[in-house]
């Protein structure tokens, strides 16, 4: 270990203690245990320039234990990357760029939003599918133009999460070389000692997912050892590698060691007694030697000269390979092809009944001819979920003799909440956008990941089937009755649930557009109509008026309906109409589309005065924001055929009819109040 990567380290473990201690919040442990292996990954092999951090070519870092983010922003701000030193003072600060945990759309430097634990390994897993993807299609002989690895620091933590075990399964057996992990192991948790619970051989357990495994003894002090393990990583191609790396939790600390010095400031004695022990004034704060920006600054420089070099061969590229750098240069521009909307279908009244799965089918087939970016897979039930095109080739290594890199067709298999936290590393490393599918149920078990893609800003697609007690037989353990509720309430998502086909090409342009959110396209198991009225613009503004049944110039009922409810809306209509009412029915495919919508708008499709309910085969929560009678279902489901299930629940046009009929008289003599529409 030479002087100046001691005197880098010890910054490194000072700074970030100096962090937690002035924001009197956070995680001082971790970084200070984790400075020599960050140190030597960052000045030796991350091949990066801060001063461009979104150059493509970049090699990408993951910080999976984020609540060790302490240890990035010193090292992002020692590179000069946008992170100040009056940004490390602002550590956990209101609208400060260094956030208790890693976000992505806050800082620059930072590849993904982590903190949640595991969901960063998984989104290191998607990133290496990205890379290992593009090269295959990009690359040419003498032109390697994706060329990079992805790297990541794990906790105990994260390993014990079940997100990080299923990504880190399939990334075995996709013989993802491109991927390296430093798992720094401290035997320390919140709770204590990892022997409390947490004693099995991980790299036993890696070496059987398809991992290549490394050890190194003391991660404190032994450089060399660091430096060695990863170039060994870096040099095997067929599998990923994990480095187990013992190191001190608190490195130099009082307490170091112990759970005390995991998740909270380390104390004014303690902390000044770490900047003795490492050589430095115990009364100066936030203090970084000159030649630790000098070393870094070096480091920065070779990172810029590594993109020059970068961009002079993909100005060749170009020239011998015009096409393909014209594709390429779309994608990282984030343009989507020219005329790409009109491969969507249009449907009319007379076009045959089908289930929304099955447009989809239709829709994606046909954008995936369109799109090559357009990349992604089924967690298990691509028979079901009807999400491979016919000319689809697997995303697989060839030695499987099942598909190639080339391939945008992913086996997840029954993976969701890795699938999910794949998808965000996909989208999070750009040129290729994510789909993922599963039943709409069971995207609950993705949670965890598709709660980040909204927080993240990630384009990815989640294609979900089987949306409500129309699947039927299966009965409750798989009809979602509160799902589309939660999705609903979760911040910057687009939900879909189409009521036919012109709707479900709406929801895949809304998709597709919408670059900064996740979005949702809940999807039926049986057949429906294609509906009078419906068009796909109308249904881009996420509501709209779809029909008026009945002769009366003054409407008497406004029902809304959403996906396969909303053709059993128009019938209870059209028995409302017979018995002389005046009915509109509105179709709202993506109350969060409606609700972007003018007031006035909106005022025009909700109107104002007239009685009103809503039918959807979900939970009724919500709903009372847009009507004032919601029919639904508040109870789980049940198994049986899925027409007999619609007639228990009292989802029949006549069982609707006849509820409306209650609430038009009721109203007859009380005021119909107008609802808190945000107008």
């Amino acid at each position: 270990m030479t002087n100046i990567d001691q005197l880098s380290i010890d910054t490194i473990r000072v700074l970030a203690a100096d962090m937690v201690q002035a924001a009197n919040s956070g995680h001082p442990g971790a970084p200070m245990g984790c400075a020599p292996m960050a140190h030597v990954l960052f000045t030796q092999f991350i091949n990066a320039n801060p001063k461009n951090s979104e150059w493509f070519n970049r090699d990408r870092f993951v910080l999976s234990n984020g609540h060790a983010c302490a240890l990035q922003y010193v090292l992002l701000h020692l590179l000069g990357y946008k992170v100040s030193m009056d940004d490390l003072k602002n550590f956990r600060q209101l609208n400060s760029v260094t956030p208790g945990h890693p976000e992505k759309t806050h800082t620059d430097g930072i590849e993904v939003t982590t903190g949640p634990l595991g969901q960063g390994i998984a989104n290191a897993v998607g990133m290496a599918v990205a890379e290992r993807h593009l090269a295959a299609t990009f690359n040419q002989p003498e032109f390697p133009i994706i060329d990079n690895t992805v790297f990541a620091i794990v906790g105990d933590g994260c390993l014990q999460e079940g997100v990080a075990s299923e990504a880190s399964s399939l990334a075995g057996h996709l013989e993802l070389g491109n991927l390296v992990v430093l798992y720094d192991s401290n035997g320390i948790q919140i709770d204590g000692s990892t022997n409390l619970g947490f004693t099995e051989d991980v790299l036993k357990r890696y070496e059987s997912y398809g991992w290549h495994t490394l050890e190194v003894a003391d991660g404190d002090n032994d450089l060399v050892g660091l430096t060695r393990a990863i170039e060994t990583a870096k040099a095997v191609k067929n599998k990923p590698s994990i480095i187990k790396i013992t190191t001190t939790i608190g490195y130099g600390a009082a307490k170091a060691g112990s759970a005390g010095v995991h998740g909270a400031p380390l104390g004014a004695d303690s902390l000044a007694a770490v900047k003795k022990l490492f050589g430095f004034n115990a009364d100066q704060k936030f203090v970084v030697p000159e030649d630790v920006y000098k070393y870094y600054g070096e480091r920065a420089a070779q990172g810029a000269q590594t993109e020059k070099v970068w961009n002079e061969l993909l100005a060749k590229y170009a020239q011998a390979h015009p096409k393909l750098h014209a594709e390429l240069s779309r994608r990282l521009e984030g343009r989507l092809p020219e005329g790409w909307e009109d491969v969507l279908p249009r449907y009319s009244p007379s076009d045959k009944a089908l289930a929304t799965r099955k447009l989809s089918e239709t829709a994606l087939s046909a954008l995936a001819a369109k799109i090559p970016e357009l990349m992604g897979g089924s967690a298990d039930l691509t028979g079901s979920n009807l999400t491979r095109w016919k000319d689809a080739v697997d995303f697989q290594p060839e030695s499987t003799e099942l598909g190639n890199y080339a391939g945008r067709y992913l086996r997840f298999g029954v993976r969701e909440h890795g699938m999910a936290a794949i998808g965000n590393g996909m989208a999070a490393y750009g040129g290729v956008i994510p789909f993922t599918s599963t039943f709409l149920n069971f995207i609950s078990y993705a949670a965890g990941a598709s709660r980040l893609s909204a927080l993240s800003k990630l384009r990815v697609l989640y294609i979900m089937t089987h949306d409500s007690i129309g699947l039927g037989e299966d009965g409750p353990t798989h009809q979602p009755i509160e799902t589309m509720a939660m999705l609903r309430a979760t911040p910057n998502y687009l939900n879909f649930r189409p009521a036919d086909g012109n709707e479900v090409s709406a929801a895949y342009i809304s998709a597709l557009q919408h670059s900064d959110r996740p979005s949702v396209l809940s999807l039926t198991r049986q057949n429906l109509p294609q509906l009078e009225g419906s068009s796909i613009e109308q249904a881009l503004k996420g509501g709209y008026s779809l029909h008026t049944y009945g002769s009366g110039s003054k409407l008497d009922l406004l029902i809304a309906g959403t996906g396969s409810e909303t053709s059993i809306a128009v019938d209870a209509a059209k028995l409302l109409a017979e018995q002389g009412l005046t009915v509109k029915v509105v179709s709202m495919p993506c109350l969060e589309l409606f609700s972007a919508q003018s007031d006035e708008y909106r005022h025009s499709v909700l109107t104002p005065g007239v009685p009103s309910i809503s039918v959807e085969a979900l939970s009724t929560f919500g709903w009372h924001k847009y009507v004032h009678c919601p029919i639904g279902i508040d109870t789980f489901g049940a198994s049986g055929p899925y027409l007999e299930l619609y007639e228990l629940f009292g989802l029949t046009p006549e069982a609707i009819a006849k509820k409306a009929l209650k609430i038009v008289d009721y109203y007859k003599s009380t005021p119909v109040p107008t609802l808190a529409l945000e107008f």
